[in-house]
């Protein structure tokens, strides 16, 4: 069974400003790959529907499973597995994909080395992340959180890399500076800035809590708002600091 964690982005509808968001990735995705395809983070499983069909084989992979798993389309299947390394040989996938996952990886550079060992050449990774200075706060899930720029340096064994970003219109800012207000209400009783350097191990599930506290308060304040958005209202653009997410796309 998968763990139950705001990390862990699901259809809940107070989910759903991050959720559109989300499943945008898979939708863009879908429009590129083809041939085997790797998925790096299950999740809750709901990129599998996206990305399965347009491609010959798919693999999902993840250390948890999750019950979309358990009705897998014929041209797909799940491994259970913690990377790095990946369980499988020298050049096997056109494509891996791989959504909100890297900023949990310890050996994010021995990740990105896994990749590409996989890929045939010309194959493509596809990866978001957080884009740092779109952070309200620290997030003790993540191990890392990088610019742009990091990012482009950490991809710099690929041939290519593009680099672009996920931004939102109005609707999108209008949430998000309902959160950033939400988020300092909260912030203003650490007044020695404790989640700044306490081990992570501490805050994790204290800011798990507050994370599902703060998503629902905002539901409850905000209803119309946050059940409007769409993932219409996100876009993929070329890379800047107001991205919320980074979606890079590296060519072995």
């Amino acid at each position: 069974m998968g763990v139950q964690t705001a990390e862990r982005v699901s259809r809940e509808v107070t989910d759903n400003y991050v959720y559109q968001r989300s499943r945008l990735a898979y939708v863009e995705a879908a429009k590129m790959v083809s041939g085997r395809v790797l998925e790096i983070g299950t999740g809750t499983g709901y990129g599998i529907e996206v990305i399965a069909p347009a491609c010959d084989m798919f693999t999902t992979l993840d250390k948890f499973s999750c019950e979309a798993v358990e009705r897998l389309p014929d041209n797909a299947q799940f491994v259970n597995a913690t990377v790095p390394p990946l369980p499988f040989k020298d050049e096997t996938f056109d494509y891996v994909v791989s959504f909100q996952v890297i900023e949990h990886i310890a050996d994010d550079k021995e990740f990105v080395r896994e990749v590409h060992r996989v890929l045939r050449k010309g194959g493509r990774f596809i990866v978001t992340t957080p884009n740092r200075p779109m952070s309200l706060t620290r997030n003790p899930w993540h191990v890392r959180e990088y610019t742009s720029e990091e990012l482009y340096m950490l991809l710099s064994a690929f041939d290519t890399v593009e680099c672009k970003g996920v931004v939102g219109n109005e609707r999108v800012m209008a949430y998000y500076e309902k959160n950033r207000e939400s988020v300092r209400r909260i912030m203003r009783f650490d007044i020695f800035r404790m989640q700044w350097w306490l081990p992570a191990s501490l805050l994790k599930i204290p800011y798990d809590i507050m994370n599902r506290r703060n998503r629902r308060r905002l539901h409850s304040e905000n209803t119309e708002l946050t059940e409007s958005i769409q993932m219409e209202d996100y876009s993929v653009v070329a890379v800047d600091e107001h991205c919320f997410d980074l979606f890079y796309i590296a060519t072995k």
